[in-house]
């Protein structure tokens, strides 16, 4: 009531003050105080913008289980280092970083508060150690390391985030930095994040591992991961959480059970405690929904990009097993050195791979749809699914398989101008062409 007093005799100044300009009638300024005054009472009267928002929906298919407030703009808080994580991905994938590349911090980097790991003007971090620390500690400093060394400037790769973020369908978020400290321009919904922690996901599956790493150690410190789901929810295996005083405890979460993956995102917790358990009660439901009712099936999203393996990245394992197989990209050999009494099939021993999946009929529907895409150059193609073992579970490789190495180029070249991503591959000519027998036929 104090505050309402304070603005209505502000706004009471301002209408004497006008009523005393030469040439303005008294009456226009007691006009402009009755509005003044009206403002007032409707300001002090009306609700705030909602702070809390959730989400639920099913990966694979985009339905929406839950939600509340959804498209309500909020503040991202560390939410916002999702997006700054899918372009430092992308720039891994695309050649524009290594894993073993130093960069450099900045002053203003070094200036940044807390979360941080600590960072010094001037010395040099891997972009395998800024990683790790933006999954598990949320470093602040390191976020600005990564948007320099991406942008410039950071203002100028917050830019790049919010155009990623128009091209992957977020239509109401705006970034103004890497790391999600306050700005007031700086908002997304629960639907956007949750557009794109699938698009993370989709797009870039190996990277996407590091979100389940339980604890990070640099310079002899070690940073536990704050998504505490990871440690006492079944089936966690991601995302990020986020906190500023303006936003509440923010999270997204992804959860696997039974083969299904759920993302669920809340804006504005009191408590991390109290996001979490309501994050977790809203995932119990979801999938209370699946198992009674199952949901509507809706198009799966874009056929993702091929995975990029990212084994030397992961910490190490804790166990003296021996390491796991990591796929080699492109031009490997998926079965023993071709022999010579088979050098008659090896004209056919080519293929496309179209994405890599979590799921064996997931990867079988990329492989038919991309062969729509380029009739002419698949259309005697046959779909052959691999496997090989990830680190969370098995990984399913789509390929379009006995082609001549020709027909394989020319094919991802007509996919590529389809905007569909390809590898060409070279495989087993005698797995090539026992697939039209145990596998799926593109006509």
């Amino acid at each position: 009531m104090l505050g309402a007093t304070l603005r209505i005799r502000r706004f009471r100044d301002i209408g004497r003050l006008i009523g005393l300009i030469p040439g303005v009638p008294s009456g226009l300024g007691m006009g402009v105080l009755a509005f003044a005054l009206m403002a007032a009472i409707l300001l002090a009267g009306a609700p705030a913008q909602a702070r809390y928002a959730s989400i639920v929906v099913d990966f694979e298919t985009g339905e929406v289980l839950h939600e509340t407030n959804a498209d309500t703009r909020n503040y991202p808080a560390s939410l916002a280092k999702i997006m700054t994580l899918y372009l430092a991905f992308e720039a891994l994938q695309n050649g524009d970083l290594k894993l073993d590349q130093q960069l450099k911090v900045s002053r203003r980097a070094a200036g940044m508060p807390s979360s941080k790991l600590g960072l010094r003007a001037g010395q040099k971090i891997s972009v395998k150690d800024v990683i790790l620390s933006l999954v598990t500690k949320s470093a602040n400093d390191a976020a600005v390391v990564m948007a320099e060394a991406l942008g410039g400037k950071e203002y100028k790769f917050a830019q790049l985030m919010t155009r990623k973020a128009r091209a992957l369908g977020m239509s109401k978020t705006r970034f103004r930095n890497a790391s999600g400290l306050p700005n007031r321009g700086q908002v997304s919904t629960a639907r956007d994040m949750s557009v794109l922690a699938r698009a993370l996901i989709r797009d870039y599956p190996e990277f996407y591992e590091l979100f389940s790493t339980p604890k990070f150690t640099y310079r002899g410190k070690t940073h536990r991961n704050h998504n505490r789901l990871l440690r006492y929810y079944e089936g966690t295996d991601g995302i990020k959480t986020g906190y500023i005083r303006a936003s509440g405890f923010n999270l997204v979460a992804s959860v696997v059970r039974d083969g299904r993956r759920l993302i669920a995102v809340v804006f504005g917790g009191k408590t991390p405690r109290s996001r979490d358990r309501h994050i977790t009660r809203l995932m119990d439901k979801a999938f209370g929904k699946i198992r009674v009712a199952g949901v509507r099936k809706i198009p799966a999203p874009p056929a993702p990009k091929p995975v990029q393996m990212i084994a030397d990245l992961a910490p190490a394992p804790t166990d003296a097993a021996a390491p796991e197989p990591t796929d080699v990209g492109e031009g490997d050999v998926d079965m023993a050195e071709i022999g010579s009494s088979e050098q008659a099939a090896i004209t056919l021993a080519w293929g496309v791979q179209v994405g890599a999946f979590y799921k064996h009929r997931s990867a079988e529907r990329a492989a038919l749809a991309a062969a729509t895409r380029a009739p002419e150059q698949l259309g005697e193609a046959r779909v052959l699914v691999t496997d090989i073992r990830g680190r969370r579970g098995r990984i399913y490789r789509a390929r379009l398989v006995g082609l001549s190495e020709s027909g394989a180029r020319d094919a991802c070249s007509r996919l590529k101008a389809a905007k569909v991503d390809c590898l060409v591959v070279q495989v087993d000519a005698s797995t090539a062409s026992r697939s039209a027998d145990r596998q799926t036929a593109v006509n």
